[in-house]
């Protein structure tokens, strides 16, 4: 199936804010502490732009948005960033979306000068931790200090 990616736009905020909700939900990543919560969600075409150092890809098939994943600054550190919110609707996944996304997002970080890459995550999303390990993130046994998702229970990085 054929799918195309582009960097996030307000036409496509509902859209993703009922992705990231939906799948949120799914694992169980409801409330404070887990991402579908954080206020960007509502409207993250205003939070991911390239001068913020940053960037969200939508995934679309058919021109339906199907899902997405994003790039920012971790706690302020201008060489550590942090993979944001990979959420695929189930019907898109196993396509390679997933992998693509955070190809881009990783060639995004290394073209801004990050040095790792952090991202923190559920055990119950063990189809991504997969991803995650075969695109070189090593678990870590705590969080990041400054982490604001204190209900993940898995924290990787990954040297870029």
């Amino acid at each position: 199936m054929k799918y195309i990616i582009e960097e996030i736009q307000q036409v496509h905020d509902s859209d993703v804010c009922r992705i990231i909700k939906k799948v949120g939900a799914e694992y169980g990543a409801i409330g404070d502490g887990f991402g579908p919560s954080d206020p960007e969600v509502s409207s993250m075409s205003k939070y991911y732009k390239d001068e913020n150092k940053s960037v969200y890809l939508v995934a679309t098939i058919e021109g339906t948005v199907v899902g997405g994943s994003g790039l920012a600054p971790f706690n302020n550190s201008p060489d550590v960033c942090e993979l944001r919110k990979l959420f695929l609707l189930p019907e898109s996944r196993g396509l390679g979306i997933g992998k693509d996304l955070m190809q881009r997002c990783l060639n995004f970080a290394r073209s801004k000068g990050y040095k790792q890459c952090y991202l923190d995550t559920l055990s119950s999303m063990k189809s991504a931790i997969v991803l995650y390990e075969k695109l070189g993130f090593t678990h870590l046994e705590k969080p990041l200090d400054g982490t604001i998702h204190g209900g993940c229970d898995i924290w990787m990085l990954k040297e870029l």
